[in-house]
């Protein structure tokens, strides 16, 4: 009885972490990875930004908007998606955020980053300027059901791997397929936007560190 015993906990304490093991491996490969509505999003990927530094989509992970001419609007949903993505992720190394902006508002958005930069640097915040039809060009490229306002801005805050696709949700529960994330709502950067991010970030982890073994 008591061998028996015995070997029943040893059983136990085997199998229980190679079940663990392989139900978290399964997670890994079935739910890790945030799944691609364009691929071709963003044939457009190098820009310079209002500091004169070459900004290239390609090889990072990239947060875009969209500020047009209407930065006063705008600025406001944008400190949400800074607290909400930008001050959890920022570490990261090939995360960044680029926000295109129409010319002549330089000023206005000097006055926006020294505002967010008083909770934390956000030195991976990039702000291109492009002319309004140059903005309809890259904002037309992503493929969403969004559509531009007449001051070339949007609510939305979109998701683009490192490969130029943009990435999203193909079964949300409010939309369907999710393009982009709604900058005005905080239940919308709270609850989707916040866990797609980590499932992005997670996926690239996950990629660098294949690379690594590989080494």
């Amino acid at each position: 009885m008591e061998t028996t015993k015995k070997y029943l906990i040893l059983g136990v304490l085997f199998i229980l972490p190679l079940l663990a093991y392989m139900f978290f491996a399964k997670g890994v490969n079935n739910f890790s990875r945030l799944p691609t509505i364009n691929e071709n999003a963003l044939a457009i990927n190098a820009f310079t930004d209002t500091k004169g530094d070459s900004i290239t989509l390609k090889n990072n992970i990239s947060i875009i908007s969209f500020f047009g001419r209407d930065i006063d609007t705008t600025k406001i949903f944008a400190f949400n998606l800074k607290e909400k993505v930008y001050d959890k992720n920022k570490d990261f190394n090939d995360f960044q955020f680029v926000s295109f902006i129409a010319p002549g508002y330089n000023q206005e958005i000097e006055q926006f980053k020294d505002q967010i930069n008083q909770t934390t640097d956000a030195y991976k915040w990039h702000f291109v300027e492009l002319s309004p039809e140059k903005i309809k060009q890259v904002f037309k490229a992503l493929g969403t059901d969004k559509q531009l306002s007449a001051n070339y801005s949007s609510n939305y805050a979109f998701i683009i791997g490192k490969n130029g696709a943009l990435r999203g949700r193909k079964d949300d529960e409010d939309e369907g397929i999710k393009y982009g994330y709604n900058m005005a709502s905080v239940a919308d950067l709270n609850n989707k936007m916040e866990d797609d991010v980590k499932i992005i970030l997670a996926e690239y982890r996950l990629a660098l560190k294949k690379n690594d073994k590989h080494k």
